[in-house]
């Protein structure tokens, strides 16, 4: 075996070799006083800034047409400080269905009573108090129980239902109130035995599991509306990817024919299920996926605002 001589190999003219990235694609340099909307112009398309600039179009596209933009969340959202952007999505018709796992129930919950949520895990495993809040295990539970008299019940309405019973004093704070206060469909999804609402001794296993199969029934005829929707999954790696793969084989095994849909995974890092479920396996169907990964905390209102801004301009 003798070493290949390098004088042989073939080359091209560089104006022959198509790029994938040319000058009309690159960021404008930032200048002080400029409007969001254009710092948002001033962002490459290339890569995350295109699909975030291919998001927002669809987002808008679907909501001048009448089709539905759903959105799924995962507890860090509502940890995170974000509700105030999705109730402003929400009264603003952008949003039109949510959907929450457990943790983001406990967490709007407990927001809306005492207008703070989130302890301290570690401290509260040393002496078991962890997750063992009085009053949010109570409350929250007298709500989902009541299912055990009305089976037709699901999660997200006894809950937001039962803040406006007490009248918990920061509802303006909470999805589940805003939910209820403008008739849009909330549901929460749970797994028994991942939430700390289940360790508390009101818990009934009958009654929570009642109540987000309900629920879960109610967002498979919100998915089966999908076509030329939007479905977005925010901050949830496992559940809310599982639920919505679910709720979307049931849709077209009821005859929906989802096609020319966009599904969204928003995330702080790269997760199988997500990937999967919500971006890949749903785009084969006739859909596109994409993935705009970054901390909650900015990419959210990023995304929102950029929303509101296109359908300003109309």
């Amino acid at each position: 075996m003798y070493p290949v001589d390098l004088r042989r190999v073939r080359t091209i003219p560089l104006k022959q070799r198509p790029n994938k990235v040319d000058r009309e694609r690159f960021a404008r340099s930032p200048r002080p006083g400029q409007s969001f909307a254009e710092f948002l112009a001033s962002l490459p398309n290339v890569l995350a800034g295109e699909d975030l600039r291919t998001v927002v179009q669809a987002i808008v596209v679907a909501r001048q047409a009448g089709r539905p933009v759903l959105v799924a969340i995962g507890g860090h959202v509502v940890k995170c400080g974000l509700a105030p952007v999705l109730i402003s999505l929400m009264e603003g018709g952008v949003i039109t269905g949510l959907a929450m796992n457990g943790s983001a129930a406990i967490h709007d919950f407990e927001v809306a009573l005492i207008g703070g949520t989130s302890e301290d895990v570690a401290a509260g495993l040393k002496d078991g108090t962890f997750g063992m809040v009085r009053e949010t295990g109570e409350l929250m539970h007298r709500g989902i129980n009541r299912v055990l008299e009305r089976p037709d019940l699901g999660m997200g309405a006894v809950l937001a239902d039962m803040l406006s019973e007490i009248e918990a004093p920061y509802q303006e704070h909470s999805l589940l109130a805003a939910a209820r206060r403008l008739d849009l469909p909330i549901t929460v999804h749970i797994a028994i035995g991942t939430d700390t609402l289940h360790m508390h001794p009101s818990a009934n296993g009958a009654a929570l599991g009642q109540a987000t199969f309900n629920d879960f029934q109610l967002f498979v005829a919100a998915v089966t509306e999908l076509n030329r929707g939007v479905f977005i999954n925010m901050g949830s790696a496992v559940l809310m990817p599982e639920v919505f793969l679910k709720a979307f084989t049931v849709a077209q095994n009821l005859g929906s024919d989802l096609k020319n849909f966009v599904t969204v995974n928003m995330d702080m890092t790269a997760n199988y299920r997500p990937t999967e479920n919500v971006v890949r396996r749903p785009a084969t169907v006739g859909g596109q996926g994409y993935t705009l990964l970054g901390r909650h905390e900015i990419m959210i209102p990023l995304l929102a605002q950029a929303v509101i801004e296109a359908l300003a301009e109309g």
